[in-house]
């Protein structure tokens, strides 16, 4: 036991996070005397001070877990100025299930860390909204009180967006974009597991909240000031918490920046990237950029909060306003973060389904750094009700309609890239389709919402949440699934049960669109959201929402089992199921452990179907594959 605790791992990551929290308790009462605070009443410590222990605890505690760990293992040991020492490749790759549960510098093995991880709060955050819709089958109280409800809403929305969507793709990226580019691994694999065990500390903490004195944060995702300054300590859970998903967004999202700059496999030039890649380099420009806003903007809070700072106090001359502009700045491009990975991984799978070029390949590039450039000149139109200058509405309500433009671009280039080819309709193929429809529709309300009008006249009812769930669980999840889908042979070398895969998607399409299409009926109606409570005339509606959201949670649990199911005993999945040109996919499933045995050569797009004779990458020397290429000894049934 005494060598568990010594050697790096989850042992001793417990033990240190209990010493790390004893460590904080001795300074809070260390300096609660040395000032004159009262520490200590009635035998045991005052309220005060297990409020202040708590609140330290969350911020440095995570810490000493992640020392425990073994995460700065190599860094402290770099730092103490010791002698080099030969790395053994002890820690990277999975032998077994238990390497999963540990520091791994694998790319790969990183990525199924995010991915598993990811899902597993999104059954949280589910199950969450499984409780707020049964709450609001019918009107008046039901099994919660107002304040619970708040708090439901508040922490499913937040897992989602943060331990959820954002994660799950940096997690398939993590996975396969290193094989696409034709590297061994990440830039920076130490960074790459430290960035990925950030994660899983922000998702309990969230959770964790319910725990906390006087409940757990509701304030929604947004955590608007004053009321986040001024609300329990359930509230700091969030603020903290998103501190620790944020770092671990930056840190992954300069990692992708690296590689993809550096990295990239002789002949691959930028213009030769899978679009994929293109996507992921945009949205590692937007993290990296926006994600330092939201940080500060929480970190003005927690200041508010706990040190009795007066950013956002209005009885203190603070600006209450400023709160807004700084979270939505980030906010804002917060939903392309959500979205551009996605349109990488449809651009992937409608052209290998159609076997066809992706049209317009140098347009879907451009328009992804437009969107990039754009998404930070919106964010005010998140506020037209919230009383700033009335002269800022209108170049807001302009540079949104403005936006609509590239990203209208990629829609009509995948489009055009379906128009007359020779379309194989399997699950991931259906999930993109399905995406295809869903964000469109979503789009549409998003044009709609641009108008000032309009928006001033449906803000704050259930026209809102259906709009964000056609964006992100109809734009955002459809693509997870379709990537899920799309790269699980490769993942895990085994083939999943296409039938259940059809299932789980009309499931989910019919039950998603008869959950939030009839929130627009009752939103311009006027039903208020974050309410635990609405008029007797919604009542209908919301017992068929209800029961519609009810199938589609269960339609959930169809594709964990095919998931589980198929990756402990599915068929064998060959190199390349899908005949597929990208590189990931001329390697065996799942890959070697350092990707390729030899450097690949690009010496083609990603995308040529169709084209005889054409292939994107080579595994072997150049001067050997050259004459192969020349004689067209590449197999021509990839224009299939």
């Amino acid at each position: 036991m005494t060598a568990r605790l010594r050697a790096p791992g989850l042992p001793r990551a417990g033990l240190f996070l209990v010493l790390g929290t004893l460590f904080c308790a001795a300074i809070i009462i260390a300096a609660r005397e040395a000032y004159g605070f009262e520490t200590f009443a009635d035998g045991g410590i005052t309220a005060k001070g297990q409020n202040a222990i708590l609140l330290l605890s969350l911020l440095i505690a995570p810490l000493w877990f992640l020392i425990g760990l073994g995460a700065f293992d190599y860094w402290f040991y770099w730092a103490a100025g010791k002698k080099e020492r030969a790395e053994d490749h002890s820690g990277h790759g999975a032998t077994s299930w238990k390497d999963y549960f540990r520091v791994n510098t694998d790319h790969k093995v990183i990525g199924i860390q995010y991915v598993v991880t990811s899902f597993f709060f999104m059954l949280i955050g589910g199950l969450l909204a499984m409780l707020v819709r049964a709450e609001l089958a019918a009107p008046g109280s039901q099994f919660v009180d107002p304040n619970v409800f708040n708090g439901l809403f508040s922490v499913h929305a937040s897992l989602m967006i943060f331990l959820f969507i954002i994660p799950v793709f940096a997690g398939l990226a993590n996975y396969v974009l290193p094989l696409m580019i034709g590297a061994p691994d990440m830039a920076f694999p130490r960074l790459n597991a430290l960035s990925f065990w950030m994660l899983p500390i922000a998702g309990i903490m969230m959770t964790a909240s319910f725990l906390a004195p006087g409940g757990s944060f509701s304030t929604g995702w947004t955590a608007y000031a004053p009321l986040s300054t001024s609300a329990p300590l359930g509230q700091m859970f969030f603020t903290i918490g998103v501190q620790f998903a944020g770092a671990s967004s930056i840190a992954t999202a300069l990692n992708f920046l690296v590689t993809i700059i550096t990295m990239r496999a002789p002949g691959m030039s930028f213009w030769r990237m899978p679009l994929l890649v293109w996507a992921n380099f945009s949205t590692s420009l937007l993290v990296v950029i926006a994600t330092p806003f939201v940080a500060a903007s929480q970190f003005f809070v927690l200041f508010d909060y706990a040190l009795g700072f007066n950013f956002f106090r209005p009885e203190k001359d603070g600006d209450v306003l400023m709160y807004q502009h700084v979270f939505w700045f980030y906010s804002h491009p917060a939903v392309y973060i959500m979205m551009l990975p996605g349109f990488g991984i449809i651009s992937e799978i409608l052209s290998v389904k159609s076997r066809k070029p992706i049209f317009g390949y140098r347009m879907m590039a451009f328009s992804l750094l437009a969107i990039v450039l754009l998404g930070f000149t919106v964010w005010a139109h998140h506020m037209f009700v919230s009383g700033m200058q009335d002269w800022i509405r209108i170049p807001m309500m302009v540079t949104t309609a403005i936006i609509a433009v590239p990203t209208g671009i990629k829609i009509f280039s995948w489009l055009a890239t379906l128009w007359k080819g020779v379309l194989h309709l399997d699950t991931p193929m259906l999930w993109a389709l399905g995406f295809l429809t869903m964000f469109t529709l979503g789009g549409i309300s998003g044009v709609i919402l641009a108008m000032v009008p309009m928006d001033i006249y449906v803000s704050d009812t259930y026209f809102i949440v259906a709009h964000i769930h056609y964006v992100l669980y109809g734009g955002s999840l459809f693509t997870i699934y379709a990537g899920v889908y799309y790269w699980f042979p490769k993942m895990t070398g085994r083939m999943f049960d296409e039938r259940l895969g059809k299932a789980h998607f009309w499931l989910t399409f019919v039950s998603f669109n008869a959950t939030f299409g009839p929130m627009h009926l009752v939103g311009v109606k006027g039903m208020p959201r974050r309410v635990a409570d609405y008029a007797e005339e919604f009542a209908g509606w919301n017992l068929f929402i209800s029961l519609s959201s009810f199938v589609l949670g269960l339609s959930t649990l169809i594709f964990i089992y095919n998931m589980v199911s198929s990756w402990r005993g599915g068929p064998r999945a060959s190199a390349n199921p899908w005949r597929a040109l990208t590189l990931e996919w001329q390697v065996t499933s799942p890959p070697p452990t350092f990707n390729f045995d030899r450097i690949p050569t690009v010496v083609g797009g990603p995308y040529e179907y169709g084209v005889p004779g054409h292939v994107h990458g080579i595994l072997e020397p150049a001067e050997e594959a050259r004459p192969k290429q020349a004689a067209g000894a590449s197999s021509a049934e990839e224009g299939v």
